[in-house]
């Protein structure tokens, strides 16, 4: 007897095949009982009934399998929890990964964000693509001083040139007073970041003004300030219209505030305080009598000139114009115009700026390039340990498999375990960062922050490439744990196959040849710092104090006053030498000139530049300096005006220039300047800028100048000493500020660069070996775990501890050696190239090599040792009654 076929259809077009079959047995089961219980005709209406009364939701929903596919959220959750157990079972492994990548990762970061300073400098003017700086070249250096009057000349000849505007630098620092009004003290401070600008100033370059005109700076006598020294010298008072005197080397000069601009930003290249109109400078005998400085000048190059050019114009073509309009008028004159970008003003070559924040494009671009291969480094060490212990997980992948687990299930699983490992990693790194920051802009000296990284969209580059390197790395690991074949895994024949040895050795090799190479990198800059340091200097800048000279207070008395204030000086107990003069060591020479020959000069020699050196006739003996020929000049000598003298000395690299045979030679002989110039004594070369530079020829002018005066000091009781000088300037030059500084520490500030390069690449060279040898640790430990059986039987057959933990360490010490081997030429070639930038450089010593390779392979070894030596020392009846 069958039930009814009508019912049985309904029940299977409505259930899900797995169900309806089960359900169709119990009812047919049923269906028989009833029909001897209550005959054939009552069990198939109860049979319809069971069957409608089986249609409810929870069974007409189909699905194709008996157990229902999960969604991708539970999915997701799943793998999660899988690779959450994966790290914790792993604590060692998912330790080291965590630490070298949280290290790597925060490397990269605070380095991003110095890169992404550096790139954004001078990047927020809206001319920029416009925007040129004006440059001459002499085919021995390129500089950025022209005369004042190319720029008017220029726009005169050339329409491509829209507008131009010119900054004079440091020839406006000095001391500025605010003589204030009933409650109002006076106020007085020196100032050494101003600057004499165009009325275009604010119309080329974008700096905001918070109070005035833009056009404020077209009037002379008329200054711009910060909104920082508005309220040094105002307070809350607003300074519009007020009146600033600016004392400095023009004489005492009275400017009225015309704007009050936003402080600059840190990413820009001008840092003023202060920016007078440089119409004032615009009388016909210049200011105050001082004929180079008129603004038709063609002669005197003492400032800079930025362009302005129509869009769409060509500046090569247009730098060709200028130097074939000025072969015209100066046919003899070899110099060249170059037409310099802004935009790249600031990683360009540094050439003789006043701007205190010019990089350098190819520290930038190494330094950039070490931050990415610490972090591939700790990338390298993930794929190391996950491939070596890939074994571990082959039974998992087999079984995954086997029960139906398709490729891309599995790589979703090791990518999400890959993706967890590096969020938790940069979780640690943001953490690192926020600790380290502030030692880190200590270093670099910027104001850095993870906000820098939003100027110019440098963001999406650095989340992009950890993004990529995490899929990329994970991606490695999924490939290889997802390649292997359920059969073999099943069967344990994958654990007799060695899997990826050589791929693992190469990753080392590359992670220690890039340590290595910094460890070079950095011995090579710490022996030439050093070099620069320690080198004869041929002077003694030790005990040597140097006060600055007035600004206030130039009237009739002035010259009285200043013999006066020498004279009390040399009567000091405690002063055993002193002298004034222009320019000091450390800092550049008071100009530099051209123009300077023998009587009979040979074709060229007329574009020879000369370094000049104002100084009086103590300067030699203060600073130790000595003479090879000839006498030092007189005091006498030293009192006349400029035009009226009539003697110099020279160094020896002048007399070589000059084309004398002999310092001897040279003594007595004259050169011509304009007007002749008797050479009364030869000076030793000496490094007067840092060994760096090449010892320029000097001319040395015989004049006691006010801006400097060098005091020797005995040692005892300093504090005081400088105390008593300070009266004595307080004394003879009331109103003037005393400022001083040691002559050996400002020498010195001249290697700040070269330090600050040493000492990142010493750190980069410790963090790039640390994260290293993180992994090389995690791979001696999993290598020594899977040989331990190994290990027991030798030692029952006798082996020695030695002899086993030479065993173990052999294989991770070759990388090592090949390590070196890729990476000292590598290193060597690098840092020839870098040393060609010192004028005085050393010899790379083989032992610097050498000593790094040592370092490497001690290193290597003590972190190898660790676990051969604990693996050595297992008793081997533990090892061996495991299996």
């Amino acid at each position: 007897m069958k039930p009814p076929c009508l019912a049985t259809f309904l029940l299977h077009l409505f259930c899900p095949p797995h169900r309806a079959e089960e359900l169709e047995g119990d009812l047919n089961e049923l269906f028989q009982e009833r029909i001897a219980e209550v005959g054939l005709q009552n069990a198939r209406w109860r049979y319809v009934r069971d069957v409608i009364s089986l249609l409810r939701p929870s069974l007409i929903k189909r699905e194709k399998f008996e157990y229902s596919r999960p969604n991708s959220i539970t999915m997701l959750r799943n793998y999660l929890k899988i690779a959450f157990r994966s790290l914790a079972k792993n604590r060692v492994y998912s330790l080291i990964n965590t630490v070298g990548l949280a290290l790597g990762m925060a490397t990269f970061v605070l380095i991003a964000e110095y890169v992404a300073f550096e790139r954004s400098v001078d990047g927020f003017h809206k001319n920029l693509p416009n925007l040129y700086r004006v440059l001459m070249d002499n085919n021995r250096q390129t500089y950025p001083q022209l005369a004042p009057g190319v720029a008017m000349v220029g726009k005169q000849q050339f329409g491509e040139i829209q507008d131009y505007c010119r900054i004079a630098n440091g020839i406006s620092d000095g001391i500025v007073t605010w003589s204030g009004t009933g409650k109002a003290a006076q106020k007085s401070f020196r100032e050494t970041s101003t600057a004499y600008a165009d009325g275009s100033f604010f119309s080329l370059f974008t700096f905001p003004l918070a109070d005035g005109s833009l056009l404020s700076l077209q009037q002379p006598n008329v200054v711009a300030i910060s909104e920082t020294a508005a309220h040094k010298y105002f307070g809350d008072t607003r300074p519009i219209g007020k009146a600033l005197t600016l004392n400095n080397q023009f004489g005492k000069t009275a400017f009225t505030v015309g704007a009050v601009y936003r402080d600059f930003p840190t990413n820009s290249d001008f840092r003023a305080n202060m920016l007078f109109s440089l119409q004032t400078l615009a009388s016909p005998a210049g200011l105050n009598g001082n004929d180079w400085a008129r603004l038709d000048n063609l002669e005197s190059n003492f400032i800079d000139t930025y362009l302005l050019v129509r869009p769409q114009s060509d500046y090569l073509a247009l730098e060709t114009k200028f130097n074939d309009f000025k072969k015209k008028l100066k046919p003899e004159d070899t110099e060249m115009i170059r037409l310099q970008p802004v935009k790249n003003m600031h990683l360009s070559r540094s050439l003789s700026d006043y701007y205190q924040t010019n990089g350098n494009l190819r520290f930038v671009y190494l330094l950039g390039g070490i931050a990415l291969l610490i972090l591939i480094i700790a990338w390298f060490n993930y794929i190391n340990l996950s491939t070596a212990g890939a074994l571990q997980r082959a039974k998992e992948v087999g079984v995954r498999k086997t029960v139906g687990a398709g490729n891309g299930q599995l790589i979703t699983q090791f990518l999400s375990e890959s993706l967890l490992l590096n969020l938790i990693s940069l979780s640690l790194a943001l953490g690192l960062i926020s600790v380290l920051q502030q030692p880190f802009n200590q270093l670099t000296g910027r104001v850095l922050s993870t906000d820098v990284l939003l100027r110019g969209n440098f963001w999406a580059f650095t989340v992009g490439f950890l993004l990529a390197g995490t899929l990329l790395s994970g991606g490695y690991v999924a490939f290889v744990l997802t390649k292997f074949r359920p059969v073999q895994v099943l069967k344990g024949a994958i654990s007799r196959v060695g899997q990826g040895v050589t791929l693992r050795q190469s990753l080392v090799v590359f992670q220690f040849s890039v340590s290595i190479a910094l460890m070079i990198a950095t011995g090579v800059m710490l022996q030439q710092l050093r070099h620069m340091q320690t080198q004869d200097l041929s002077m003694k800048l030790d005990q040597l104090l140097v006060l600055r000279g007035p600004d206030v207070g130039k009237d009739s008395t002035f010259k009285t006053r200043s013999g006066a204030f020498r004279q009390s000086i040399s009567q000091l107990a405690s002063v055993q030498a002193f002298c004034t003069s222009g320019s000091v060591p450390g800092n550049w020479y008071n100009f530099s000139a051209d123009g300077i020959t023998r009587p009979n000069p040979q074709p060229g020699d007329n574009q020879k530049t000369y370094a000049v050196v104002n100084a009086d006739h103590r300067f030699l003996g203060t600073y130790g300096i000595k003479l090879v020929a000839g006498q030092n000049v007189t005091a006498a000598e030293c009192d006349k005006p400029w035009n009226a003298i009539t003697k110099v000395m020279i160094n020896e690299r002048a007399v070589e220039q000059l084309g004398f045979l002999s310092s001897s030679a040279a003594v007595g002989q004259k050169i011509k300047w304009g007007r002749d110039l008797e050479i009364v004594g030869v000076v030793k070369n000496y490094h007067h800028q840092s060994l760096k530079q090449a010892i320029e020829p000097i001319i040395f002018i015989p004049q006691t100048s006010v801006y400097y005066t060098t005091v020797r000091l005995t040692t005892e009781q300093l504090p005081a000493k400088i105390a008593e000088l300070e009266g004595l300037f307080n004394q003879y030059f009331p109103g003037n500020p005393f400022d001083y500084f040691f002559v050996d520490e400002r020498y010195n500030e001249q290697y700040k660069d070269d330090q600050q390069s040493e000492q990142i690449f010493t750190i980069a060279s410790l963090l790039a070996i640390f994260i290293a040898c993180l992994g090389l640790f995690g791979l001696a430990t999993y290598m020594t775990e899977q040989r331990t059986k190994e290990i027991g039987v030798r030692k029952v057959l006798g082996a020695s501890v030695a002899s086993i933990v030479t065993l173990l360490s052999k294989d991770f010490l070759k990388p090592v050696a090949i390590a070196i081997v890729i990476a000292s030429p590598i290193a060597w070639y690098a840092m020839d190239r870098w040393l060609q930038d010192f004028a005085y450089k050393i010899d790379i010593s083989w032992w610097v090599v050498g000593l790094a390779g040592l370092l490497a392979v001690g290193i290597a070894l003590a972190t190898v040792s660790f676990q051969s030596i604990r693996a050595a020392l297992m008793n081997p009846v533990k090892s061996l009654r495991s299996e």
